[in-house]
C-alpha cells in the first residue's frame, strides 16, 4: 500500500474548509491543510506497517542457566495508552490497553507488544477490531499458548457529538487459545483491575 498522499489530502481539506463556508486563505487556516495532512500521515502510518514485525526479534527462556525451565505463566503488560481514529466519523478515540500472553519457549521484550498496538491503531479502526487484531497478532507471531487484550477507550464520536456523553468509555476484550476461556483468563482480568497477585 503506498504511503498516506499529503498533498491529495491538503487539497481535499481546503475544499472542505470551503464546503463548511470558510476561507482557506485567511491567516488562521492558511497553513491548516499541510497541517491536516501531516496528521493524517501520523495517524495512518500503520497502514503500510507490519503489525508483527516488532515480535520478530525474540528471547529463549528455555536456554541459558536453567535449560529445562519453561514458562508456565502469563506475561501481561498494564496500562498502554494508544489512540486510533474511528473509521466511521474519522474521530480519534483514545485509552488504555492491557496486553497478555501465555508464552511458549519465547518471548520478546515488553516494548514489542506496544509497537504492535501502536502499528495496528495507525489505521482507521473500530475498537473492536483493534483488539481482535493485536489478539491475533500476538498469538500467532509468538506461537503463544493464549493471547488477551483489554482495550478501554473514549470515543470523541460518542463524547463530543451526537448524544454527547463526555465520561462514556467502552471496554472490549479479545482472546485467543487458553485465554479465550473465561475461568483461564480471570487471575488476569483481577491483575488488569488492580488485585494483588
Amino acid at each position: 500500500m503506498p504511503p498516506v498522499d499529503r498533498n491529495r489530502i491538503a487539497a481535499l481539506v481546503r475544499e472542505l474548509l470551503e464546503a463548511i463556508g470558510e476561507q482557506p486563505e485567511r491567516p488562521g487556516l492558511r497553513e491548516t491543510p499541510t497541517r491536516v495532512a501531516d496528521a493524517y500521515a501520523e495517524f495512518f502510518a500503520g497502514l503500510d506497517a507490519d503489525p508483527a514485525e516488532p515480535l520478530a526479534r525474540t528471547i529463549s527462556v528455555s536456554e541459558g542457566p536453567a535449560p529445562d525451565t519453561l514458562p508456565s505463566g502469563a506475561v501481561l503488560l498494564r496500562d498502554v495508552a494508544f489512540r486510533s481514529i474511528c473509521e466511521h466519523h474519522l474521530l480519534p478515540f483514545e485509552g488504555r490497553a492491557h496486553l497478555a500472553y501465555l508464552p511458549t519457549g519465547k518471548v520478546v521484550g515488553l516494548g514489542a507488544l506496544a509497537r504492535v498496538l501502536d502499528v495496528l491503531a495507525a489505521r482507521p479502526q473500530v475498537q473492536e477490531r483493534l483488539g481482535e487484531q493485536v489478539a491475533e497478532t500476538i498469538a500467532d507471531a509468538l506461537d503463544a499458548r493464549g493471547s488477551l487484550v483489554v482495550l478501554s477507550a473514549r470515543h470523541q464520536c460518542v463524547t463530543a457529538r451526537g448524544e454527547r456523553r463526555p465520561h462514556a468509555s467502552t471496554v472490549t476484550v479479545a482472546a485467543r487459545g487458553e485465554l479465550a476461556d473465561p475461568a483461564a483468563r480471570a487471575e488476569l482480568l483481577a491483575l488488569i483491575a488492580g488485585a494483588p497477585a
